[in-house]
């Protein structure tokens, strides 16, 4: 069996997706099976170390995505691939020969629509319905998003197969002297609060800065340290920090190396992500292998993630969100079993077995 992936996601600066695509075809060579053989497509910079065959480079770096992919389908025609698997999401608009799967992630342009890229609903409204239709098997991060797949595109429950993702291995306590490192490297020397993630609208970064606004005025010495690059409609987040003075004490460490993450998790006392919809959320589970206590949504997949390890609630509840911020960093009792409660729910989470699983879907769909 031989397996195309697409793999130009991790051709750039990890996020989410990236995270996904880099741990599945890292777990893949590591399983070696003698059955499958794989191979990376639109990948023109391998900046992450593989076994595998890139094929088809990408002959449009500056163009990207869409103007990339009637290329990859037609020089696709002439490889002997038997399963193509687009791990991306980005909706398609041609069949391909090979079978076809696709990891659906999140409903993002569908559901907040306003809070996406100019012109990507436009995108998906044309061709998302026609990518799943053409699909062999459709792969979902949670079962929220499987929900959301049936729901809104009335996809047969039998064609997609929820496969959780997981915390990288390299998540996990660390000793004071790796903590120290990244804080000299950022210049945290002080207790704060955490939230890492693409600076974007739907992640509801206002509603957290205004809820530690409140929270500082209970008197506690913490700042906010904000982890991520700038994305969709960030300029909300600035402005927010104006209104409310709070430029002393809410800081920015830009994209956040993956080197540098673990210790970063480990370092603050506490990660608070009031994102209000995810597809999965990997932030509060790797904030948990790190033995930090996780404040999130209680919408979405994020009580998927989170179980009874964190606390959960409302992302527009300001006062809620600022009043749990408060016990958890006062309240010894809460937050040990917090941390004790996390690092075992983390241990749930498995690339093996998101890689193992994935290959479940591959064969299924090879030997039909």
């Amino acid at each position: 069996m031989k397996v195309g992936i697409v793999s130009s996601a991790i051709a750039q600066d990890l996020n989410g997706i990236g995270n996904y695509i880099y741990n599945l075809i890292r777990e893949f060579n590591e399983i070696n099976s003698n059955n499958t053989s794989f191979y990376l497509i639109n990948s023109h910079r391998n900046i992450y170390s593989s076994n595998y065959e890139i094929i088809i480079n990408n002959p449009f770096p500056v163009l990207k995505t869409y103007s990339w992919y009637p290329f990859m389908a037609l020089k696709l025609r002439s490889r002997s691939l038997d399963i193509i698997h687009n791990p991306s999401q980005v909706p398609t608009f041609f069949k391909l020969k090979q079978k076809y799967v696709i990891t659906v992630h999140d409903l993002t342009p569908f559901l907040t629509p306003s809070e996406s890229k100019i012109g990507r609903p436009l995108v998906y409204k044309l061709l998302f319905s026609k990518t799943i239709k053409s699909a062999d098997k459709i792969i979902t991060d949670s079962n929220s998003t499987k929900r959301d797949l049936m729901s809104y595109f009335s996809v047969p429950e039998k064609k997609i197969k929820v496969i959780l993702l997981a915390a990288d291995k390299k998540f996990k306590p660390l000793d004071d002297e790796e903590l120290t490192r990244v804080r000299q490297r950022h210049n945290l020397n002080f207790p704060f609060i955490l939230y890492v993630g693409t600076l974007e609208s739907r992640k509801n970064i206002p509603a957290l800065i205004k809820a530690f606004y409140k929270f500082k005025k209970m008197g506690l010495p913490y700042k906010l340290v904000i982890g991520g690059k700038k994305g969709w409609k960030y300029k909300d987040i600035f402005e927010t920090i104006d209104k409310l003075n709070l430029q002393k004490d809410v800081l920015f460490t830009g994209y956040v190396l993956g080197e540098d993450l673990p210790a970063l998790y480990n370092a603050a006392d506490l990660l608070v992500y009031p994102s209000i919809y995810e597809g999965f959320g990997l932030p509060p589970l790797e904030a948990m292998a790190c033995g930090t206590p996780v404040i999130t949504s209680n919408t979405s997949s994020l009580p998927e993630v989170v179980g009874d390890a964190g606390i959960m609630v409302d992302p527009y509840d300001v006062e809620g969100l600022a009043d749990a911020i408060h016990e958890v960093l006062t309240n010894d009792g809460l937050r040990e079993d917090m941390i004790k409660k996390g690092l075992e729910r983390a241990k749930m989470f498995s690339w093996e077995r998101c890689a193992r699983e994935t290959i479940k879907v591959y064969e299924e769909i090879y030997n039909k």
